[in-house]
């Protein structure tokens, strides 16, 4: 078996092991993501933020592929109970966090309008966040997702595959 797929493997027996509060804290991740990158680049419609340019058909989709993989992200950070003669979950690679939060702010850049983020507008001015930056944001939103995907693979599928037994 490749190394992928037991990563995927151990990834997916991560998830069945999940309590009600570490699924929960997932939801809650999520909502709090979609609500964190839908509002200021208003693909949630909202009366606080406006768009120079309309909301693109990819960006629900992306949004909503963000907020599930980084609520997924953020519940691996919550210890789940366990059993005092059980070993302690093992703490995840941690450049797993920093993927993630690379890919949370690329997806904040690849859903947000290209004339509102300022950063754009002075390094390549209207026409040029129009012209290059635009057609650019959905190669942005792929990467991001595949970041985030990463992360929450390295973080799920290390989640118990190195017990540390708490010193007695």
């Amino acid at each position: 078996m490749s190394s992928s797929r037991r990563s995927l493997v151990r990834a997916g027996r991560s998830l069945r092991a999940w309590r009600a509060g570490q699924w929960w804290v997932a939801g809650l991740g999520a909502l709090a993501t979609a609500v964190a990158v839908g509002v200021p680049t208003a693909v949630v419609p909202n009366p606080l933020f406006a768009r120079s340019v309309p909301v693109q058909w990819w960006n629900h989709p992306a949004l909503a592929l963000t907020s599930v993989l980084a609520g997924l992200v953020l519940s691996t950070y919550v210890r789940p109970p366990v059993p005092e003669d059980a070993g302690t979950a093992g703490l995840g690679d941690a450049r797993a966090g920093r993927l993630g939060a690379v890919g949370g702010v690329l997806s904040f850049l690849a859903v947000g309008c290209p004339v509102c983020n300022k950063l754009v507008l002075v390094l390549l001015g209207a026409s040029g966040a129009l012209a290059y930056w635009a057609p650019l944001q959905p190669l942005v939103a792929l990467l991001s997702l595949a970041l985030l995907a990463e992360a929450a693979l390295r973080r799920l599928s290390t989640q118990a595959a190195c017990p540390v037994v708490p010193a007695a």
